[in-house]
């Protein structure tokens, strides 16, 4: 019989009783590896060869049996956060899965931002940076690519491609993107101030940063998962005899130490424009002088969230569903997991990473039988 567990209202399930010899022995192992090597998660790389080198804009091709059959990926992240999100650990990398699968993998990463950089606004990645991206792994496909994006990246990904329907993409998968600012706990009781204000105390905070820096992104990725950062010490310690719940823990350690800073001009166009004003729940965002509405979007959409995310809850992400009334096809679910465990969670394969693949295949079945049926006609 399984020990019984305590159930916290916050965190993990903490196991009660006497462990059993195994245990014991697995937890000494653990610690021993640990105190030895310095990690128990393998955070190799997956290899990979670069096809493009501009500001802000590296685009890599993922070595592996690729099926040339097989519709290609183009993985877009979101800004302040490593392109590793994709990438985490061996057994939790949705890349080493896609590749696994056969597919032609791709990433666009946009390195290190520095406060000479402060001056970029979001501007720059909608019109240049994600577009390039595109239109180099398609071309190196030779074939639209299917997008898949994390957080920020998501939509991102498609207010470019409302600005530039003739991209080369043939549909967009959003993890985790929020369109609804009202409906994140975490932000909705600041907009009173920030509205009561003009938004000016949070402009003179980033503007005297120059942005947001990394040590502060890194502390608000912190508090979007209180709960499990204040039980962390005592999860590690009732799951010593688990090596790939440490491993996990570890590789999100360092996913957090890497975290980057936001530019200035982005920053407050952020602040401005979703935060304070939530512009994008009505669907439209004017940037630069121009005007980016999502009924420009004539691609599938398939969008996830996470049941415990409180960065980008169901209702946030979904509501993006309300605001693309010319894509083909809209289709909203749901997956377990905080902000960053719903792309790459321990159970990430059989949720999230199995929806994507299923709307994969689908998007690629489809796309056959429309060719068919013109080559037909």
């Amino acid at each position: 019989m399984a020990n019984p567990r305590l159930r916290l209202p916050y965190g993990p399930d903490i196991p009660l009783g006497v462990p059993s010899t195994e245990s014991l022995l697995a937890a000494g192992l653990n610690v021993w590896t640990k105190l030895v090597s310095g990690h128990l998660a393998d955070m190799t790389p997956m290899p990979r060869d670069r096809l493009h080198t501009a500001p802000q804009t590296t685009v890599y091709r993922y070595r592996g049996t690729g099926d040339d059959t097989a519709p290609p990926v183009l993985l877009v992240p979101p800004l302040a956060a490593p392109a590793r999100c994709f990438d985490l650990r061996r057994s939790c990398s949705l890349v080493e899965h896609l590749v696994d699968g056969g597919r032609r993998t791709y990433l666009v990463d946009y390195g290190e931002i520095a406060f000479a950089d402060r001056r970029l606004g979001l501007e720059h990645w909608i019109d240049n940076v994600i577009p390039t991206a595109i239109r180099v792994a398609a071309d190196d496909a030779g074939e639209p690519v299917h997008v898949a994006a994390w957080c920020l990246g998501g939509i991102m990904a498609l207010l470019a491609l409302a600005g530039q329907t003739d991209l080369p993409v043939a549909s967009i998968t959003l993890v985790a993107s929020p369109f609804d600012v009202t409906s994140v706990p975490l932000i909705a009781p600041l907009r009173p101030v920030a509205l009561l204000t003009g938004g000016r105390l949070g402009t003179v905070a980033y503007r005297a940063m120059g942005g947001a820096p990394a040590f502060l992104v890194k502390r608000m990725f912190q508090m979007s998962s209180v709960d499990k950062y204040v039980t962390k010490p005592l999860a590690i310690l009732t799951h010593l005899d688990d090596r790939d719940f440490l491993a996990q823990i570890e590789a999100v350690d360092e996913f957090t130490a890497n975290m980057l800073a936001y530019p200035g001009r982005t920053f407050g166009q952020l602040y401005h424009r979703f935060f304070r004003a939530n512009d994008l729940a009505g669907g439209c965002l004017d940037i630069d002088g121009k005007r980016l509405s999502l009924d420009e979007v004539r691609v599938p959409v398939l969008a996830i969230a996470g049941t415990g995310d409180t960065i980008a809850p169901v209702a946030a992400v979904h509501h993006v569903g309300s605001l693309l009334p010319n894509a083909p096809e809209v289709r909203l679910e749901t997956a377990p997991g905080g902000h960053l465990g719903v792309l790459t969670g321990r159970g990430a394969r059989a949720t999230t990473w199995a929806l994507l693949d299923e709307w994969l295949d689908t998007q690629h079945l489809h796309s056959e039988a429309a060719g068919g049926n013109r080559r037909r006609g």
